[in-house]
């Protein structure tokens, strides 16, 4: 490669968040095998939601062309960062031109149908798809300025019509149900009265056809539903 080919290589930053180093590692080494003669990669990663957190918002952190986003990871509860989703939101938020492709081992129509509609990723893989060639054009398809939808995903999207759909407050409400908390200390981190998170929990049973009182029921239908991960 000669020292002119090198300088008129294109820049492209790279974000990668994933907690499974070895999943990284293997985007990365399918990244920097892409038009190694047309492309120059900076590749920087994060393991969760905090770690991802702190380098978006990082003003030396360089502005992002693609970010690679898995679904599920550890939270950032201060900052209210539940899933990749809601880091796919907070890189749109301080990188607006960012391609988003989301990896997610979650199959279940509702949670992607959710995830569209929320994030309108330029890409969604699901890992069960994933191959080295798989991620090749999943980022060829992107970085050009495509969309691109994994098989498996174009399938469950021809075969359903309709879902169900919540907002975020619920969606919190939901949340710290899955991790324990007490109804009555929700309020404590969801900006509404006790009575409002009541009613709604009631609409949730109602909207999911639970049954019985037991929250651990509602959180069990929410996650088969794909309303939390």
């Amino acid at each position: 490669m000669t020292i002119e080919s090198v300088a008129t290589r294109l820049k492209k930053n790279i974000l990668i968040v994933d907690d499974h180093p070895f999943i990284i590692q293997g985007y990365k080494n399918a990244i920097t095998r892409y038009n190694p003669n047309e492309y120059e990669f900076l590749i920087l990663d994060a393991k969760d939601c905090r770690s991802a957190f702190d380098l978006i918002t990082n003003p030396d952190t360089p502005v992002f062309d693609v970010a690679f986003l898995d679904i599920s990871m550890p939270s950032y509860e201060e900052k209210e960062l539940y899933s990749g989703e809601d880091v796919a939101k907070l890189v749109l938020k301080y990188m607006p031109n960012c391609k988003i492709i989301m990896l997610t081992m979650f199959t279940e129509f509702l949670k992607l149908k959710t995830l569209i509609n929320n994030v309108s990723p330029r890409g969604i893989v699901i890992k069960n798809d994933l191959t080295f060639d798989e991620l090749l054009s999943a980022f060829d398809k992107v970085i050009n300025g495509e969309l691109y939808y994994s098989k498996s995903i174009l399938e469950m999207l021809g075969s359903h019509d309709n879902s169900i759909e919540i907002d975020l407050f619920d969606k919190q409400i939901l949340f710290h149900l899955s991790k324990g908390t007490k109804l009555q200390d929700i309020p404590q981190f969801v900006p509404i009265s006790l009575n409002a998170i009541e009613s709604r929990k009631t609409n949730l049973k109602e909207l999911l056809e639970v049954e019985s009182g037991e929250d651990s029921d509602l959180v069990r239908a929410a996650k088969n539903k794909g309303l939390i991960f």
